[in-house]
């Protein structure tokens, strides 16, 4: 919190070790993009956390139709592979266009 404000600190300083060929190439880029590092640097950071909360949010979604799947298979719900097939095959044949 800031000191005798009541409220947190909006910004915080972040320290990190990286090479120097790839902090000024950085530094470099930011400039004649007539950026500075420091914003490229949070919206790096922003793209970064939003591609990890969209990644556990598809991994949640995914674990959770594969436990229904089981469920619904260890309830005896499920159909075989030759009645998927030959719900397929009448599809296809429907969607061919065909009798």
């Amino acid at each position: 919190m800031a000191r005798g404000s009541g409220e947190m600190a909006k910004h915080s300083v972040f320290t990190m070790k990286i090479e120097s060929d790839l902090r000024d190439e950085f530094m470099y880029e930011a400039e004649v993009s007539h950026r500075p590092a420091s914003q490229v640097v949070r919206e790096l950071m922003r793209d970064y956390v939003q591609r990890q909360k969209e990644a556990r949010e598809y991994e949640a979604l995914l674990q959770g139709k594969v436990d229904a799947s089981r469920r619904s298979k260890k309830a005896g719900e499920g159909l075989s592979n030759a009645a998927v097939e030959a719900q397929f095959k009448t599809r296809r044949v429907r969607a061919e266009g065909q009798p």
